[in-house]
């Protein structure tokens, strides 16, 4: 079992790992509507932002070069840990406009703990070839952030590729001639549904480094536990407010359920603080808190984990039975599991 607790020191406290970071949509709308969670889930003191949408916001980003603090823009406390993606996933689509260093200045402008480098993110729909370009050239991307970078903050160097050898050589390079914190994987969502494959990619990254581990985007109620088990040290997710805004109901260990397929009920099955002071027409009516229920479910998730973790019980007996009833991702934990073992 690949499983393991960290602390990661940051600028503002430490935080213990495995932990998740909610993506804020902070810079990608004229205000962050993200509901509240940092004073009320006390586990959670995290959140993602995307660094560059925040820098293109231009109101925002003359009221933070005049004074304001990014968490004041949040309306979160000073003690939040916020890692600044460099907002590759929009390169996907979009033309590489910023430098390392202009995202090094502005993650630095945010007062983040963490900062991304910048990347560039590959698709199944790519030929290889422009996939390979993209692996390179975020390498080169990486290392001028290393350079560029005066080490008074945690720097991440986003890493890409398809096959585990990639990933393995990839790593290998970047701690060649490199010098950073850790390492965060991406490029996962697009092929999220192709599970074999992914754990494959993960378990390639973590049995390369040591170092702190990171993975983009996959967060959410089926992947956390499976990311846990191969030794994950972060993720980052939108799931909890994505969920909400389609009106789906995350329930820990089963996944999602529109609310609109949820009739003859007064309560909804759950006791964290939203669905105990809430009745279900309550909850349907309320964006707000039906995504704060789902990243309750999301808390839910790692705490039962971290629980089992720190009992006397198996954590592969627990996952067997997690996992059973969903023949896709039970076999992407069968493939993990045999991995794993392989390395004892």
């Amino acid at each position: 079992m690949l499983y393991r607790q960290q602390t990661l020191d940051t600028s503002h406290g430490s935080v213990h790992t495995p932990i998740l970071f909610p993506v804020r949509n902070i810079g990608k709308r004229s205000s962050d509507n993200t509901p509240e969670y940092t004073d009320s889930i006390p586990d959670i003191s995290t959140a993602m932002v995307n660094a560059r949408a925040i820098r293109n916001r231009q109101p925002q980003w003359e009221r933070l070069q005049n004074g304001a603090t990014l968490r004041d823009e949040m309306d979160v406390s000073e003690e939040t840990i916020i890692f600044a993606d460099s907002g590759g996933f929009d390169f996907q689509s979009e033309t590489l406009d910023t430098t390392p260093e202009k995202t090094l200045e502005t993650q630095h402008q945010l007062n983040a703990d963490i900062y991304g480098t910048v990347d560039l993110p590959l698709s199944p729909e790519n030929r290889a070839a422009e996939n390979q370009r993209r692996i390179e050239r975020s390498i080169d991307l990486a290392l001028k952030a290393s350079d560029a970078h005066d080490g008074s903050d945690l720097l991440f160097a986003s890493v890409h590729g398809y096959d585990p050898e990639t990933i393995r050589n990839s790593i290998h390079y970047l701690e060649k001639h490199g010098n950073f914190d850790g390492y965060a994987l991406g490029s996962l969502v697009p092929v999220r549904t192709d599970y074999k494959k992914v754990t494959k990619l993960i378990l390639a990254a973590r049995t390369t480094t040591d170092k702190h581990l990171h993975v983009y985007g996959l967060g959410g109620l089926v992947y956390l536990p499976l990311l846990l088990y191969l030794g994950v040290d972060s993720f980052d997710s939108t799931a909890f407010i994505r969920s909400a805004g389609n009106r789906n109901y995350l329930v820990p260990g089963f996944g999602g359920e529109e609310l609109h397929n949820i009739e003859h009920l007064d309560y909804l099955p759950c006791s964290c603080p939203v669905c105990g002071q809430n009745t279900l027409d309550d909850i349907r009516e309320d964006r707000d808190a039906l995504a704060q229920h789902n990243l309750w479910a999301l808390t839910t998730e790692l705490r039962r984990f971290r629980y089992v973790a720190a009992s006397t019980q198996e954590i592969e007996d627990y996952l067997d039975l997690r996992f059973q009833g969903n023949e896709v991702t039970q076999r992407a934990y069968e493939t993990a599991k045999q991995q794993v073992r392989r390395l004892a």
